[in-house]
């Protein structure tokens, strides 16, 4: 299984969305909470290309985005094959990836 790695903020409703739906999925991961942690915001930065906004998501090192890129993943049934990959996991899933035996 991917190691998970959330950067979040105490009351982002999207950061909590983020969290319930990995809880739901009985997926455990690591919160980083950028609130008051220049540091901690800074790494988000640059592990996200830039972007500022949370939820920042990393699975394995495969940057998901927020919230919505994390959700759609779920509902297109490729967030369940993507943490499988395990940590070495790269890019996006393989789109003609069958089942495993």
């Amino acid at each position: 299984m991917a190691a998970v790695e959330i950067y979040t903020t105490r009351y982002c409703p999207y950061c909590i969305a983020a969290k319930r739906l990995l809880s739901q999925k009985g997926i455990e991961f690591t919160e980083i909470d950028v609130g008051g942690n220049p540091q901690g915001r800074s790494e988000m930065v640059t592990r996200a290309n830039g972007r500022m906004t949370v939820p920042q998501i990393f699975i394995g090192s495969t940057h998901v985005g927020g919230y919505d890129e994390l959700s759609a993943l779920d509902s297109a049934g490729e967030l369940d094959p993507l943490l499988a990959r395990g940590a070495d996991a790269k890019g996006p899933p393989a789109a003609d990836a069958g089942p495993s035996a």
